[in-house]
């Protein structure tokens, strides 16, 4: 086990399966303590907190609907109290397409749930742990946006697109208002990551090999790829990087 973040609390929100399961593991196989959010899958973040634990790691489960201001509150609150600390990393990684909808079809139900769950929870997420850092003078928060905010996402996914994003601004807008207390603000922008629930729900197998003939390295990336980067970003090897997103996507979209 390394230990380059011995000492921090880190919160990963949505940190079931997938991406927020494999950062949550990276994190605590670095040392971290860990807080693992899920909304429903209680049983697969009890797996993953006790697979961190066998590994001589630090974790816990925390059930919470992030888009509910109260509940983030209460999250919060539970997470430093269980680990006796504010936090000290935050993965904004909750996120949903929900479903696939044109325009045409769009309701306002639809809509806010998909603002909700992938920008709204990030903003109050953030909102809520700034006070622990600021009193630190240091913090990390991590936002999960991505490729869909460069190209608008695929069939029916407009309104993912924008609120992905809408992070990737507010990621800028948030570095900007908390660097004078140390607080670095990053975001990462995963493309097309297999072994995830988004895909074998959203993406037909057909669509899928169609995708990672296209991309340049040759294959879909994993949750492993995209935990690689945001530990970067958690730690100090990334303490001169504020208000940036880093692309993991094989070489599909390069700036």
């Amino acid at each position: 086990m390394n230990m380059i973040l011995s000492g921090k609390v880190a919160l990963v929100t949505g940190a079931s399966g997938g991406i927020g399961r494999a950062v949550a593991i990276a994190l605590a196989n670095n040392g971290a303590k860990v807080a693992l959010n899920y909304l429903s899958s209680k049983e697969a973040t009890e797996a993953a907190v006790a697979e961190i634990m066998q590994a001589g790691g630090e974790a816990a489960a925390f059930q919470a609907d992030v888009t509910k201001l109260d509940q983030i509150e209460a999250l919060v609150a539970a997470v430093e109290e269980t680990f006796g600390d504010t936090i000290d990393i935050l993965i904004n990684n909750a996120g949903h397409l929900v479903q696939r909808v044109s325009n045409e079809e769009m309701t306002d139900e639809h809509y806010t749930k998909v603002m909700d769950v992938n920008f709204k929870s990030a903003v109050f997420m953030s909102k809520a742990v700034l006070p622990g850092m600021k009193a630190k003078q240091g913090g990390r928060i991590i936002n999960m946006t991505s490729i869909a905010a460069h190209n608008g996402g695929g069939p029916g996914a407009t309104i993912y697109a924008a609120s992905k994003a809408a992070l990737m601004t507010f990621t800028k807008g948030l570095a900007k208002d908390v660097a004078g207390h140390g607080i670095n603000v990053n975001a990462v922008s995963p493309g097309f990551i297999v072994d995830t629930a988004f895909h074998s729900t959203f993406t037909p197998e057909a669509a899928q090999k169609a995708t990672i003939q296209g991309i340049p390295l040759g294959r879909g990336g994993i949750p492993d790829d995209v935990a690689g980067s945001v530990l970067f970003l958690a730690s100090n090897l990334s303490s001169y990087l504020t208000g940036e997103t880093i692309e993991i996507n094989g070489g599909m979209f390069m700036r």
